[in-house]
């Protein structure tokens, strides 16, 4: 407890009518040269095209941005589509700072949690071992 507030580390807003609605979680917070970047926003648009099953974006390192945007893409079974495909997707549904830079597809369901959200500490860190 904070000054009689629980802190859960989850961002959120409130709209015009006072609902609350949470937007993700701090931790996961993407900032590309100094514009901040709700992974979640990313997920919702990607997960729209019909080839997404799954998808997660996370923040990697970069010299110049301090943080680039990339994402760890998994398929519907026998669907495809390449990083050109996916990257062309983007760009017509979200803010240039925000389309990915990379793209990785995996060929096995996300790894998850017992509550059943993506581990994407899991997935940064098989992403930097990559680089």
């Amino acid at each position: 407890l904070r000054d009689g507030w629980y802190r859960t580390g989850d961002l959120g807003y409130l709209d015009e009518e006072g609902f609350l609605f949470l937007a993700d979680r701090a931790k996961d917070m993407i900032i590309r040269g100094g514009e901040n970047i709700y992974p979640i926003e990313i997920e919702n648009e990607l997960l729209e095209h019909p080839a997404v099953r799954e998808v997660a974006a996370i923040g990697v390192p970069d010299e110049r941005l301090g943080e680039t945007v990339a994402v760890v893409v998994y398929l519907h079974p026998g669907e495809t589509v390449d990083e050109d495909g996916l990257m062309d997707f983007a760009r017509q549904r979200l803010a240039p700072y925000k389309v990915p830079s990379r793209v990785i597809f995996s060929e096995q369901p996300l790894p998850r949690n017992a509550t059943n959200k993506v581990l994407k500490r899991e997935l940064k860190a098989a992403l930097l071992a990559q680089a």
